[in-house]
C-alpha cells in the first residue's frame, strides 16, 4: 500500500525534484517550530515563567490560532515528506512513536487552549493547570527530539 503511494506521479516528481522537496522540508520545519513556539509561549505563561504582564486568556486567544495554522501546514508538509519514502517510514517503530507524541502533544495543547480562559479568571492560576502546561511543553520537546533522532536510529531521512 505505502509503496503504491511512493509510485504515484506527483510523489515521484516531488521526491526527485530537489527544489520542490527542499521547499516542502523547509515549510515543514518552519511551521512546526511556528506551531510549537506559539504553544510554548502560552505554556510558559501558564507556568508563570514568561509574558507575566500579559493576560493568559488574551495571550492564548492571540497565539493559538497561529499555532493551529502552523500545525496544519506542518501536518500537510509532513505527509508530503512521508509520501516520498512511505514504504520505509510506515513500518518504523520510531516513526510511530513520533506520530504518537505529536497526537498526545496536540491533545495537551488543546487542553491548555480550552482551559486558558477559565484559568485566567482565577486570582492565581491553579497548580493543576501549571502541571498540564509543563506536560504539554515536555511532550513537544520529546516530539522534537524523537523527530531529530529518526534518521540516526532508522537510517532514514
Amino acid at each position: 500500500m505505502w509503496e503504491a503511494l511512493e509510485q504515484t506521479g506527483w510523489v515521484k516528481t516531488l521526491g526527485s525534484t530537489g527544489w520542490m522537496y527542499s521547499t516542502v522540508a523547509v515549510t515543514h520545519y518552519l511551521t512546526m517550530f511556528w506551531c510549537i513556539g506559539s504553544i510554548a509561549v502560552v505554556d510558559l505563561r501558564v507556568m508563570g515563567v514568561a509574558a507575566r504582564r500579559r493576560g493568559l486568556g488574551e495571550l492564548a486567544e492571540q497565539l493559538f490560532p497561529w499555532a493551529w495554522i502552523g500545525f496544519t501546514f506542518a501536518v500537510i508538509s509532513g505527509f508530503l515528506m512521508f509520501a516520498t519514502d512511505a514504504g520505509d517510514w510506515a513500518p518504523s517503530k520510531v516513526f510511530h512513536i513520533k506520530l504518537t507524541l505529536i497526537a498526545v502533544s496536540a491533545i495537551f495543547a488543546f487542553i491548555v487552549q480550552r482551559g486558558a480562559r477559565s484559568w485566567s479568571q482565577n486570582p492565581e492560576i491553579p497548580q493543576a493547570a501549571k502541571i498540564i502546561a509543563l506536560i504539554s511543553l515536555l511532550l513537544w520537546v520529546a516530539t522534537i527530539l524523537s523527530a531529530s533522532e529518526i534518521p540516526a536510529l532508522e537510517g532514514l531521512g
